[in-house]
C-alpha cells in the first residue's frame, strides 16, 4: 500500500535498474525484459526482482508481483500495456503513455528535449479524437481547443495497490458537458483540470523524475495533493466530504 510509506533509501541496484529502465525504453520503444536488464547490469534474477519491488514501493514503476517474471507494467510516463494515450516521436509511434497527465510530463524528459512530441488520444465520453503536441514541457497545439483533463478517482484512493486505477481514472474530455455525461455513465464524480493546471500540478515530478535518479522514493499524501490542486485553482469539491 504505497500511501504513507515510511521513508527509505534506494539500494545501488535499484538506482542502476531505475536508470536502465528509462534509458532502454526511450531508445528501444518498449519495456525491457528481465534478461535485458540482466545483460545490461549483470544482476541475477532475484536481485533484479527485489530491486523492482523497491522501485514499485517508491512509485517509480508498477510490476506484476503475482507473476514469476515480475513483468514490468508501467514506468511513468510509459506503459507496456495498451492505454488510451499514444506518444509519437519523429512521426512514428513510440510508446503507450500511462495517462493524460503523463502525456504532459513526458515532454520534459531529458531524452526528448528539443523535440516535438505528438500525443493521440480521445475524449473518454464520446471517443472523438484528442491530439496534443508538446515540446520541452510547453503545449504547442491542442485539439479540440477546449480539451480538459478529467479525474474520476480521489487521491484518497490513488495507489492503494498500484498506479493502474489512478491512471485509468485520468482521461481527456472534450469539455465540461462531456465530463458530466461520463460521470453519469460510470457512476463516478470527478474533478476537471485545464491542461495548464495539470502541467503545473505534475511539474515537480516532470522536472526531477528522469533528471535525478537519486530522487528519493515517493509516497501518496492525499491532504497535500488536495491542497496543491486547490492552490492551482482546481475545484476539488467533489473529492471533499
Amino acid at each position: 500500500m504505497p500511501q504513507n510509506v515510511p521513508p527509505f533509501e534506494w539500494t545501488d541496484d535499484a538506482l542502476r535498474l531505475r536508470q536502465f529502465v528509462f534509458d532502454y525504453w526511450f531508445e528501444q520503444r518498449r519495456a525491457p525484459t528481465l534478461r535485458d536488464a540482466h545483460v545490461a547490469l549483470g544482476l541475477d534474477r532475484r536481485t533484479l526482482i527485489q530491486a523492482y519491488k523497491a522501485l514499485d514501493l517508491g512509485l517509480v514503476v508498477t510490476v506484476d508481483q503475482r507473476a514469476q517474471n515480475c513483468n514490468l507494467i508501467k514506468a511513468p510516463p510509459f506503459a507496456s500495456i495498451q492505454t488510451n494515450v499514444g506518444m509519437f516521436l519523429g512521426g512514428q509511434f513510440h510508446s503507450y503513455i500511462g495517462c493524460a497527465h503523463e502525456a504532459l510530463g513526458a515532454s520534459n524528459s531529458p531524452h526528448v528535449r528539443g523535440q516535438r512530441l505528438r500525443f493521440e488520444s480521445y475524449c473518454v465520453c464520446c471517443l472523438e479524437p484528442v491530439a496534443l503536441e508538446l515540446e520541452d514541457f510547453e503545449i504547442v497545439r491542442r485539439a479540440p481547443a477546449g480539451v480538459l483533463i478529467h479525474v474520476t478517482e480521489s487521491p484518497w484512493d490513488w495507489c492503494n495497490l498500484d498506479m493502474l486505477s489512478m491512471c485509468d481514472a485520468t482521461n481527456f474530455v472534450a469539455g465540461p458537458d462531456h465530463a458530466e455525461r461520463y460521470e453519469r455513465a460510470v457512476s463516478r464524480r470527478g474533478v476537471l483540470m485545464t491542461l495548464e493546471q495539470a502541467r503545473d500540478y505534475i511539474s515537480f515530478v516532470a522536472r526531477q523524475r528522469l533528471w535525478d535518479y537519486h530522487w528519493p522514493p515517493l509516497t501518496m499524501d492525499p491532504p497535500v495533493i488536495l491542497d496543491r490542486l486547490d492552490q492551482l485553482g482546481v475545484d476539488v469539491a467533489n473529492w471533499l466530504p
